[in-house]
């Protein structure tokens, strides 16, 4: 891995622990708090990457349309899911029903 990646990869893990139980982020989005917007998918493979990390809330992260795309990551596909309806967020068809409410935007939450 490159150094820059490294330290592009930390910087999406200190997001994504911020993200509020019960709530979910996109990968765009944090891209976008950390001024590379358009760089989704190098959240994506950080988010790849984070996996075995506890400290980091990877089921958090969702598309930009609330989809469980990072499931394939884990180790039971059906595990992302089930954290997040721990977390009293809904899934319907492998997408969280109430996206629009549940979305934790990094560039307004942190910017208070």
């Amino acid at each position: 891995m490159e150094p820059g990646n490294k330290d592009f990869f930390s910087n999406v893990y200190e997001v994504v622990k911020l993200i509020p139980e019960g709530r979910v982020t996109s990968y765009g989005a944090i891209a976008k708090y950390l001024g590379v917007k358009g760089s989704a998918r190098m959240v994506g493979w950080a988010m790849n990457a984070a996996h075995g990390m506890e400290d980091v809330p990877a089921h958090r992260v969702v598309n930009r349309e609330g989809l469980l795309t990072g499931k394939s990551h884990f180790n039971d596909p059906d595990e992302m899911q089930r954290l997040l309806e721990s977390e009293n967020v809904k899934v319907n068809n492998d997408r969280v029903a109430d996206f629009k409410n549940k979305f934790w935007d990094p560039s307004i939450e942190l910017a208070l």
